[in-house]
């Protein structure tokens, strides 16, 4: 009976899971999603890879847990033990080195590639916050590196073969040659392990920059054009305009500036309801006044919650996850309203609230922000009373938050307005 189906391609959060089926041999079918948009699109609605069907028809994701429930499968014990630890202390180190690089490695090389390759924004303050958080991660690596010869274990562990996988990308494309001279350990450890029967065809052909990418440049064309304006002496005149013109081709339409544009103007408006939420008491006059305007048809009120709360420290530091993660949704800001807020105390703290975005799904809302995988979303229903209580909690701050049947303080929080 097969074991399963895994959708995998160049994503390098794929790669170890591949790996794995193909090393342990395991009976499970590898299927690239552009070999099967149309199932993979209906399993996986966000289209992030990986992603896997077992054989009840449970769909599985996140890299992480995909790269564990396929080790299980294996009927070598002793790769299972080298690979996910062969005890409590070897199992927890390991799923520590993987959480650093699955969101504070990889989500900082996100955030900083992506507007030097043109595919985001480039915001100096965000570019200078990620590289020196980067820095920051990567110097933990080469700490451990310098006086261990894995990141977890005293073998090749899941934590190396992920964090290798992520290194390569960064080496791809940031970590040049005076970085990786730099970090002499690092690059010790990445060698080392790129060549293991896991990894070494996957870095086959991966290439190394020799300096980062370059900053993005400057949109130059309305420069351009005022210095041939400045070329052209004042004498010479325009060539008069033939008598039969050929008629100009129509305008192409404009496209949409944001997805949720094409949804068009609500009745509801979310301009007067941000003036209500800052300048009238929350619970006497702006919450009545929302849920007597509130149309939900048009908009869409959805609990998020951060998947990581077990590495949240500090409730200062929380709090500015959660403000980093507003201003990069910047973008999509005009079609929401929220709050975020930060429970607990210091060390033992978490992040959650309530955010309402136009039309009734969150992805196009939220995935202008490089980092929105790093929360949990669920639609909250309006018609049900602990919904709406939960809504009104999170925008009021004036209760606790009931998390695990446990009552926990607010600590902090940030409005999304």
């Amino acid at each position: 009976m097969s074991q399963g189906l895994l959708y995998g391609n160049f994503r390098i959060r794929t790669w170890v899971p591949q790996a794995l089926v193909k090393q342990l041999k395991l009976d499970v079918k590898v299927v690239a999603p552009d070999d099967q948009p149309e199932e993979f699109a209906r399993d996986f609605p966000l289209k992030l890879v990986p992603g896997m069907v077992l054989p009840s028809g449970e769909k599985l994701t996140e890299a992480i847990a995909v790269m564990y429930y396929l080790l299980d499968l294996a009927s070598d014990k002793e790769a299972k033990a080298q690979l996910a630890g062969s005890n409590v202390q070897e199992r927890a180190q390991i799923l520590r080195w993987m959480s650093i690089t699955n969101f504070d490695l990889l989500v900082s090389f996100v955030i900083i590639v992506k507007p030097l390759k043109g595919l985001a924004p480039y915001v100096k303050p965000q570019a200078d916050a990620f590289s020196a958080k980067i820095e920051a991660v990567a110097a933990l690596y080469e700490e451990r590196l310098s006086t261990h010869t894995y990141l977890a274990t005293e073998n090749i562990s899941l934590a190396d073969l992920f964090a290798t996988c992520v290194y390569g990308r960064c080496f791809e494309n940031i970590f040049g040659t005076e970085w990786r001279a730099a970090h002499p350990a690092t690059m010790r450890w990445y060698n080392t392990v790129k060549e293991s029967a896991y990894l070494k065809e996957f870095f086959a052909e991966l290439k190394t920059c020799d300096k980062p990418l370059p900053l993005p440049q400057t949109n130059k064309k309305k420069e351009a054009k005022k210095e041939s304006k400045k070329d052209v002496p004042a004498t010479v005149k325009a060539p008069a305009a033939k008598a039969q013109a050929a008629p100009e081709p129509p305008a192409e339409p404009k496209k949409p500036k944001h997805p949720l544009e094409t949804l068009g103007k609500s009745t509801f408006s979310l301009d007067e309801w941000k003036r209500k939420y800052s300048n009238e008491d929350t619970r006497t006059g702006a919450l009545p006044w929302f849920w007597e305007n509130y149309n939900p048809e048009e908009y869409s009120i959805w609990k998020v919650d951060f998947k990581y709360n077990d590495e949240l420290t500090l409730t200062f530091m929380s709090n500015n996850l959660v403000g980093g993660f507003f201003n990069r949704l910047s973008g999509s800001v005009k079609y929401m309203f929220g709050c975020l807020v930060v429970y607990g105390e210091n060390n033992d703290n978490g992040i959650t609230g309530a955010v309402m975005v136009r039309g009734q799904d969150f992805v196009p809302a939220f995935d202008v922000a490089p980092d929105w995988e790093s929360y949990s979303y669920a639609k909250l229903d309006v018609s049900k009373p602990e919904d709406k209580d939960f809504i009104g909690n999170m925008w009021a701050w004036d209760k606790p938050v009931v998390v695990d049947d446990k009552e926990r303080e607010i600590a902090d929080g940030k409005v999304l307005k």
